[in-house]
């Protein structure tokens, strides 16, 4: 299962491998109608014929497919020695759909837009380091990366906004407009490394909680958002009943606000940076392996720290500062409350060691 935000590079990861293997396969995409009607069927006979002599099938953008969970779990009893790649560019239908039938069957990858590490390995550290502004402002998608030019950077991520940001949602069943989904998503656009309310949202969008709710978890299951839940132990001091939000990409972010200075030129650069740290983290969790619950942590009073990851029963908080800091002071109740847990301030010249 290949998981990841449409133009991420799903297809050219499938079409890489499989110049490369040496199993016969077959190659499909979930739009294709004959595709959906073999693969969504529970036609024995006619799937069996259909993956004759292949040792490899590759559906690209399966979650198209009505019931594929039930097809590939039709072809796994079938066919136990076939191996299967399926692709995905929203979560919510797919992994609906598969996870259930295939437990126990399957492995999960998901494909961000580029990481630290990919880029630091195609243009070295130095090269990254020099970038990073532009990282701030336009993000990490394979294509707006390679492509040179402000011009040509912003219209491609204005395109990727238009065409493809909704695509998934507002072809979900129980979405019917999409005026409230891209109210929503610009005023998280404007609220990103803040505590968000539902009930403001609500209350600006003019819909119920509850479908603020649902249409926050398929912006997260599209890939659109990155949800932070508050840490706290003492309830009393702690903030722990909201959550921030951050978008996985900064340029669509940018993109959403139609935003595209310099961050030296705006005042939003701390929020920026902050948002490239925790996402490209997230990042490193994931193609690492890292087992963390991540968080942020605030109280009351003021005093917050941007991201608290929790490993091993060990606590570990980071500040995020665009600007170097000569030398930050840990938290007063950080401190007092969590005595065992350590503090680092992440700031440009020491990132790339933490997100790389």
């Amino acid at each position: 299962m290949v998981f990841g935000p449409r133009r991420s590079g799903k297809t050219t990861l499938l079409t890489t491998f499989l110049k490369t293997t040496r199993l016969k396969y077959r190659l499909d995409s979930g739009d294709n109608i004959r595709v959906q009607q073999i693969l969504g069927s529970r036609d024995f006979p006619l799937i069996r014929e259909y993956l004759e002599d292949r040792d490899l099938l590759v559906v690209d953008e399966a979650q198209e497919i009505p019931d594929i969970g039930k097809g590939l779990k039709i072809i796994v009893d079938l066919r136990p020695d076939l191996r299967v790649i399926a692709t995905g560019s929203s979560s919510f239908d797919l992994a609906r759909q598969i996870g259930e039938p295939l437990t126990g069957r399957k492995r999960t990858i998901i494909l961000f837009p580029l990481s630290v590490p990919e880029l630091k390995a195609g243009i070295g550290a130095f090269d990254l380091r020099e970038r990073l502004d532009e990282l701030l402002v336009f993000g990490t998608y394979p294509e707006v990366v390679r492509t040179r030019g402000r011009a040509n950077k912003i219209r491609l991520l204005d395109e990727l906004v238009q065409s493809y940001l909704f695509k998934d949602i507002l072809a979900h069943e129980r979405i019917k407009g999409s005026r409230a989904i891209t109210d929503l998503v610009r005023l998280l656009a404007f609220q990103i490394g803040r505590q968000v309310s539902l009930n403001e949202l609500a209350g600006k969008l003019k819909i119920d909680v509850k479908t603020v709710q649902r249409y926050l978890d398929l912006l997260e299951k599209s890939f659109v958002i990155l949800p932070l839940a508050g840490f706290g132990r003492n309830l009393r001091k702690e903030i722990v009943t909201m959550k921030k939000y951050y978008f996985i990409d900064n340029g669509i972010r940018n993109a959403v606000l139609s935003r595209f200075t310099a961050p030296d030129m705006r005042e939003d650069a701390g929020l920026l940076w902050e948002s490239f740290v925790i996402v490209e983290r997230m990042k490193k969790r994931f193609a690492k392996e890292i087992v963390a619950n991540a968080y942020f942590w605030r109280t009351y009073d003021g005093q917050e720290i941007d991201l608290v990851e929790e490993r091993n029963g060990t606590l570990h908080g980071y500040e995020c500062k665009w600007s170097s800091p000569k030398k930050m002071k840990m938290p007063g109740a950080w401190m007092k409350t969590y005595p065992s847990a350590s503090y680092e301030v992440i700031h440009r010249e020491n990132a790339l060691k933490f997100i790389g």
